[in-house]
């Protein structure tokens, strides 16, 4: 299975086949042939160099690339990287690096959250949809463990809040759990009908025993969270993209401790929370910043319960640490 070859992105410099990268381990590509479906273990060619671009690995998986093949075709070299539609970048832990490619020509991405065990906070969740929106890649949120939320209790309160804070953003959301099968069938659905997805979230939310059950037989290792600080053991090692049965594509990607927002400007933020932008024209002042400002269509909004208090306060947030609070 590939995918349709629409995806691919203009034609390369270079000669040689096309492929697509399904894993980095950062060292070496598995690289799917296009032309063949078959697929070769490739490293970057020595001579590669992209222009302008400072990132821990300028090769990722959902890149399309040019490869020349070696050793009777089992192995080969990455020769040229091709045109991107678009990304999903973070900054770098790496401090020499400016940033990290997620994964590249995604079709949507599914944020895997959790209410409990551990808690995702939404200072993450809106850091990574502030990314997305930046880099045009569409996010449905995924609620899940969501068999530790039993009626009347707090878990199931704090789901419920959830879910009304981010459709009333307008941003898709959807409840799973491996445990019981509960969404499993909307989720293979969803995935099916996107093409490439990608799965992030922060370690422990269960992305591994979500894929384990939309997968039979790819057995990723799951591990436990941390009864001491509740957070997630790292388990996904590296990026790797995988076929689905009835259509589409998953890529797992290790989890994600925090999510450092890269070249996007401070005052364009609010560009990138859908229900703010759209009251801009409301505003008195073009520039509005939704801050101070007297006669602000946003702030209104947030008062009368048009815009939910936790995305602006985040917005607030994110805006006032924009340079010296990276991660959350």
């Amino acid at each position: 299975m590939e995918p349709s070859p629409k995806d691919v992105s203009k034609k390369g410099t270079h000669q040689g086949p096309k492929g697509l990268v399904l894993r980095s381990t950062g060292s070496w590509y598995e690289v799917l042939e296009l032309s063949t479906g078959t697929v070769i273990s490739c490293r970057i060619q020595g001579k590669l160099r992209l222009r302008g671009e400072r990132s821990t690995n300028p090769i990722a998986v959902g890149d399309y690339v040019l490869i020349q093949k070696q050793d009777e075709e089992k192995t080969g070299s990455i020769t040229e990287r091709l045109e991107r539609r678009n990304s999903m970048v973070r900054k770098s832990v790496n401090l020499s690096k400016e940033t990290h490619v997620v994964a590249a020509n995604l079709d949507r991405a599914f944020l895997i959250a959790t209410v409990v065990q551990p808690a995702t906070s939404t200072g993450f969740m809106d850091r990574f949809l502030v990314t997305a929106h930046a880099y045009q890649v569409p996010v449905t949120i995924v609620f899940n463990k969501v068999d530790v939320c039993a009626e009347g209790t707090p878990e199931r309160a704090q789901l419920e809040y959830l879910e009304a804070v981010y459709e009333l953003a307008g941003i898709p959301t959807l409840r799973t759990s491996a445990t019981t099968g509960e969404g499993l069938d909307s989720l293979t659905q969803q995935l099916a009908a996107s093409g490439v997805n990608l799965l992030s979230g922060h370690s422990g939310v269960g992305k591994s025993t979500l894929i384990n059950a939309l997968l039979p037989g790819t057995d990723l290792r799951t591990g436990e969270v941390s009864d001491a600080h509740q957070k997630g053991k790292h388990t996904t090692t590296f990026a790797e993209m995988f076929p689905l049965a009835t259509g589409g594509f998953i890529i797992d990607t290790p989890g994600i401790k925090g999510f450092g927002l890269v070249h996007l400007e401070r005052d364009h933020l609010h560009h990138y929370f859908p229900e703010i932008f759209r009251k801009l024209d409301g505003c008195k002042f073009h520039n509005c910043l939704h801050r101070n400002e007297p006669h602000c269509a946003v702030k209104k909004a947030v008062e009368e319960g048009e815009i939910a208090e936790e995305r602006y306060v985040n917005y607030i947030e994110l805006y006032e640490t924009f340079e010296s609070n990276s991660y959350r």
